[in-house]
């Protein structure tokens, strides 16, 4: 089986949808230490930009994306379509990030 694709489109041109398998979803959730570690170590921003930030939320999203990946071949996907990517500050202090992918799961 070919690599399952992941989409933001609602339809992949010239692959048709055959069955509809239900929303399929990724979640991680970065925790506060991890925040105060970045925060600590502000002396790599640059031009308002924190570079640790950006590479821990990056790898947070690649993360939430290969579990909704997962979990769609788990049902015998072959794509993914209309992904939506969220960003929710979690805890008491705002001390906690989660990163939430959804999308509907396909058999093209």
């Amino acid at each position: 089986m070919s690599e399952l694709i992941v989409s933001t489109t609602t339809i992949l041109e010239g692959r048709p949808a055959r069955e509809y398998l239900g929303i399929v979803t990724g979640e991680v959730i970065v925790g506060a230490n991890l925040f105060r570690d970045l925060f600590a170590s502000v002396r790599d921003i640059v031009g308002g930009r924190s570079g640790a930030y950006e590479d821990v939320l990056q790898r947070a999203r690649e993360q939430a994306i290969q579990e909704m990946r997962t979990r769609a071949a788990t049902l015998g996907a072959n794509a993914v379509v209309g992904v939506d990517l969220d960003y929710e500050v979690l805890g008491a202090n705002g001390s906690m990030l989660m990163v939430s992918a959804t999308g509907t799961a396909i058999i093209y």
